[in-house]
């Protein structure tokens, strides 16, 4: 029964990979029930607990008696603060009529991708990517084209790839900056230079991925949606899950030309309606209220940044850049493919990050599922004495290897 229950799953179902993600993290909770002392550093979420304010304001909105349903495109007062946002971080204006909350930045996404992709169009992901973005442009009908800069690039794509990977298929341009899995942070100019191939293609779109904005550690966060060449076929994509430790929250929001949004909400409409009530009064409290607790955590991220850095750049083999944004750090660990130890052999980072999974028991995430095959993922929203463990084992792991 079992067997002929999944052959009539749909196609679509079928083909879809499970998120690496979520996968790594249950295989850690499993293991840990057996248990073993697991550290997690595979999930993409703050160790924080939400700011006291913003829960305060979502306590006050439930006492107010906030628990109704919530207009598709969001509350009023939400979508008021996030255009203020949006103007006073990112020099981009929109109307109350071009933004839409959704419930989580990945809902966002997929209510874009569903909205702009017919069967046949091509998306171009830049890689390394967020292990959905290629699962929802082919749940939408459409084909992931992957272009990829490795670590000697610092994981960042040059315009002159994006021009090369368009073709009459194109439809979208998908990226994230702060990037997840690579902490990479896209600068104004190459930005800017990107922006200009695209501005030449009438019928090419942007979704610029900007959840790790306020995790960037360069000093000046860029959006791609300022620059005047592609600001009319640019949606922003944001949330508040990163940077004000909302994970659970499930808030996310876009700004994009007033016809995408419309399609977003109706999508939205059909699917899920309106996020929590009370969740966005809080959020629009947290976007307008004292951003202290925020740039205390990204300070926080730096300073584990700067040390995971140094701990990994100890073990041989190990290869390590300086990524200037998000939680994450993304080794090249090619140099142990065809190593073995205890009957494990490393052909390729599935293997690898079995095996630190099994004889260091700390969990990370594959680069292959981020488009990156000769790299892990490691989140180092931990605190700094599991972060110290987690690598420690990390290393006396791999020596084991020959």
């Amino acid at each position: 029964m079992a067997t002929a229950s999944i052959q009539h799953l749909s196609r679509k179902i079928q083909q879809m990979e499970e998120s690496a993600t979520i996968k790594m993290a249950q295989m850690a909770r499993d293991l840990a029930a057996q248990g073993h002392d697991v550290i997690s550093l595979s999930l993409g979420e703050p160790d924080f607990d939400t700011p006291a304010h913003i829960k305060e304001a979502a306590k006050k909105a439930l006492d107010d008696g906030f628990t109704k349903y919530t207009p598709v495109p969001g509350l009023v007062e939400l979508r008021q603060a996030i255009q203020t946002k949006f103007k006073r971080d990112n020099g981009l204006e929109f109307g109350l009529n071009q933004i839409v909350v959704s419930n989580g930045a990945k809902q966002s996404i997929a209510n874009i991708c569903l909205s702009l992709l017919d069967e046949g169009d091509e998306v171009i992901i830049l890689a390394p990517y967020w292990v959905s973005y290629a699962e929802i442009v082919k749940l939408a009908g459409a084909v992931p084209v992957i272009v990829s800069a490795d670590i000697e690039k610092d994981y960042k794509v040059t315009a002159d790839q994006v021009a090369g990977a368009i073709t009459e298929r194109t439809r979208i341009l998908l990226f994230s900056s702060p990037c997840n899995p690579t902490g990479s942070v896209y600068l104004h100019d190459e930005l800017k230079a990107i922006a200009e191939v695209i501005a030449a293609y009438e019928g090419i779109y942007i979704i610029s991925d900007e959840i790790y904005e306020y995790i960037n550690f360069t000093g000046n966060h860029a959006s791609i949606g300022a620059f005047a060449a592609v600001k009319d076929r640019t949606v922003t994509v944001n949330g508040f899950s990163k940077g004000f430790a909302m994970t659970g929250w499930r808030l996310g929001y876009i700004g994009a030309p007033a016809w995408i949004a419309e399609a977003c909400s109706k999508v939205q409409g059909q699917f899920t309606s309106g996020a929590t009530a009370f969740g966005q009064k809080a959020a629009a409290h947290a976007l307008l209220s004292d951003m202290t607790p925020t740039f205390e955590m990204r300070e926080a991220f730096r300073q584990r940044r700067d040390m995971v850095i140094e701990l990994l750049s100890q073990i041989p083999g190990m290869k390590v850049n300086k990524p200037q944004g998000a939680f994450y750090i993304f080794p090249d660990i090619s140099s142990y493919f065809g190593k073995s130890a205890e009957n494990m052999k490393i052909n390729n980072a599935d293997d690898f990050c079995e095996y630190i999974l099994h004889k260091a028991h700390v969990a990370v995430v594959t680069g292959s599922a981020f488009g990156a095959d000769n790299c892990f993922r490691i989140s180092y929203a931990a605190s700094e004495k599991e972060l110290r463990e987690a690598i420690r084992r990390i290393g006396e792991a791999v020596s084991k290897l020959k």
